[in-house]
């Protein structure tokens, strides 16, 4: 059989099953008492290794098979659990992501695993878990009729208990195989573990069958022991009472369910046994498909847009109200496809309790890394490109905010610190806080060293706000490893985090206090595919200025104008902002200036300042498309845009405006 074709669908469930293992892992450590984790560790553990020795990794299938060697004795309380046995189980995991990210990238998978196994064997002390016997089954009224009429026509009925080899690897599928055998000899009555339970691999090594058959003893014997890795057989003849013993002794509720049943195995193998239905049905889609709908969806609003303005231009009443039912059924196709595209923040977020923890262990230091809301969605894209700038901040707050216990004990707080990382929606933007209860910033020691890197000068010195003083930390060349442990901890990669959350259309803000703790606040678009967006004119030429950066717009009669150490300037509701003509800085060809100022009021985080234009268009959906290869680096353009009659705007990053 071609395993190629499953191999998508491998990577991503063994992927689903680590993370499982990860998070159950996670939360075992913090209660070794509930035995629920191990359990859901266990059962992930042994999904993976029966799907990778079906796909041939057979460094993945050895791996998980020891790991579930240790599980066993574990949650059959044979094994006491402490660092050395979690540490394993940890280190055991972190092998099997790199070789499944291996096979993701198209690798073989292999991993010399060989002293990892060696350690997992150290811990059960190689000795063989022992086996748990299969739960008895119980002859209830219904089936003891049923057997006693078999018995009556002539046929046997045999309690048969089937114990498959310790080292078998896929379960389910060699009793699928036996399940098949006896199928074909007879009907099977009844099964413990039930047949779900089976399919679901919900037992130890062995289960039992009733079975009603016309074969021999012997002939069953030999037909179940041909299966594969089937250790032994024990076959019993079932004592059944004569059905006339029976009539005497069946309640009425039986003797009518007895009409209604059939004698008959099961029309399914354990795997294939129908399953209840789920009203939470879902599919799995390429992400590329998704992408390839996007773009054309993004076409559809380029041709919308030039529907809605020719229809605008013949004033026909019938063309009006097709374009409007277009527009609205557009509307909501858009809604659904970027709902599509949205994740939950969870799948960045689940990957940094193992990391706090392991930073944590090798710095000697208590932590507890608290997420709230991993539910937010955001649009992939946005999630693809968040995870290295939160890591990048993670670090900092574990290795440089949080103190170490004997220091936190002295200033009279709890020796474990606490990080908080919390995701929220709020409007068009998703916001994600990452706020520790560690040193803080020293305010003064972060002035020092930027006037040191001159960054900034004395006299600049003496008028920043404390948050003005946070926010050179984000300044690059800022910190290096030197400076780390002087400036509070704080700095290092800071101004690639920032540069990043920019580039995405957000903000990152920082409020600290020092000796109690810092919080990084990010601001982030919903999605970066289509964006609403304010169409401006500068002499011949359109720009588009994304909403989430307006506050609003205005018109401004010259004599308002000042001007400042050679910077014009207004005064905006109490504020002093300054202005930046679009036309000067873009070198906009046959520009005029009017009798008045037509000003677009923009923010970055709590900084604002106002972009002079000629004229307003009007706000509309547009397609944010990249400038790729082709122009590479435009300052203060984020890319382009195409409109309905066909032409191209360029779009703005009025965050690179601000300074």
């Amino acid at each position: 059989m071609d395993m190629n074709q499953y191999l998508e669908v491998f990577i991503e469930e063994s992927r689903e099953h680590l993370q499982n293992v990860n998070d159950q892992l996670m939360r075992f450590e913090k209660n070794t008492d509930d035995l629920g984790y191990v359990n859901e560790i266990f059962r992930s553990a042994h999904t993976l290794k029966g799907m990778s020795a079906t796909m041939g990794f057979d460094d993945l299938a050895q791996l998980t098979h020891k790991m579930e060697n240790v599980l066993d004795a574990v949650r059959n309380q044979q094994l006491d659990v402490h660092t050395e046995v979690l540490d394993a189980l940890f280190e055991s995991v972190d092998a099997l992501e790199i070789m499944v990210q291996s096979i993701s990238e198209g690798g073989d998978g292999q991993l010399d695993v060989k002293l990892l196994v060696q350690k997992l064997q150290h811990i059960v002390a190689e000795e063989p878990v022992a086996q748990h016997a299969a739960s008895s089954i119980e002859y209830d009224e219904l089936v003891e009729t049923l057997l006693s009429q078999t018995v009556d026509q002539g046929f046997n009925a045999f309690e048969i208990t089937v114990q498959l080899e310790r080292t078998c690897l896929l379960k389910a599928a060699r009793a699928y195989m036996v399940f098949d055998v006896l199928e074909q000899a007879g009907d099977v009555i009844k099964s413990a573990p039930t047949v779900q339970d089976i399919e679901q691999e919900k037992f130890e090594s062995s289960f039992i069958v009733i079975l009603v058959t016309n074969e021999s003893h012997e002939k069953l014997q030999a037909s179940i022991m041909e299966v594969s890795e089937v250790e032994s057989v024990k076959i019993a003849a079932v004592p059944v009472k004569k059905e006339t013993e029976m009539e005497e002794l069946v309640s009425p509720e039986v003797a009518a369910a007895i009409q209604e049943v059939t004698v008959s195995a099961p029309s399914k193998s354990p795997v294939e046994e129908k399953r209840q239905p789920s009203n939470n049905k879902t599919i799995r889609v390429n992400i590329d498909r998704l992408d390839s709908l996007m773009n054309l969806f993004e076409e559809l609003v380029i041709d919308r847009g030039r529907l809605e303005q020719i229809s605008k231009e013949l004033n026909n009443s019938e063309l009006d109200e097709t374009v409007e039912r277009m527009s609205r059924i557009s509307g909501d196709l858009q809604t659904i496809i970027l709902n599509m595209r949205m994740v939950p923040v969870e799948t960045v977020f689940n990957r940094f309790p193992r990391m706090v923890r392991q930073l944590s262990k090798d710095l000697g230091k208590q932590i507890e890394l608290q997420i709230v809301g991993a539910d937010t969605e955001l649009d992939r894209t946005v999630i693809d490109e968040i995870g290295d700038p939160l890591v990048h901040l993670l670090r900092n707050a574990v290795d440089h905010g949080i103190e170490m216990p004997q220091a936190r004990l002295e200033n009279g707080k709890n020796e474990k610190g606490t990080i908080r990382l919390k995701a929220y929606h709020s409007g068009n933007h998703v916001f994600i806080d990452l706020e520790d209860d560690g040193a803080g910033i020293n305010r003064e020691k972060v002035l020092q060293k930027a006037l040191d890197r001159g960054i900034i000068d004395g006299k600049t010195a003496e008028t920043l706000t404390d948050k003005q003083v946070y926010e050179l930390i984000f300044a690059s060349g800022f910190s290096t490893a030197e400076q780390i442990s002087d400036v509070s901890g704080r700095g290092v990669g800071l101004d690639v985090v920032k540069n990043t959350i920019e580039s995405l259309g957000g903000s990152v803000t920082i409020d600290s206090s020092e000796g109690y703790g810092s919080r990084f606040s990010i601001q982030l678009p919903l999605t970066l595919s289509i964006i609403s967006a304010l169409l401006v004119q500068m002499s011949e030429e359109r720009y588009a200025l994304p909403l989430s950066s307006i506050i609003e717009t205005a018109i401004v009669q010259p004599k308002e104008v000042m001007h400042v150490q050679g910077q014009k300037v207004i005064d905006f509701r109490g504020a002093i902002i300054p202005l930046i003509d679009l036309k000067e800085l873009f070198t906009v060809p046959n520009s005029v200036q009017g009798d008045h100022y037509s000003v677009v009021i923009v923010k970055k985080g709590e900084k604002t300042a106002g972009l002079i234009v000629d004229s307003f268009i009007g706000q509309q959906e547009i397609v944010l498309k990249s400038l790729g290869h082709y122009l590479p680096g435009v300052f203060a353009i984020s890319g382009a845009t195409i409109l309905g009659d066909g032409q191209v705007a360029l779009i703005i990053d009025c965050n690179a405006l601000i300074k």
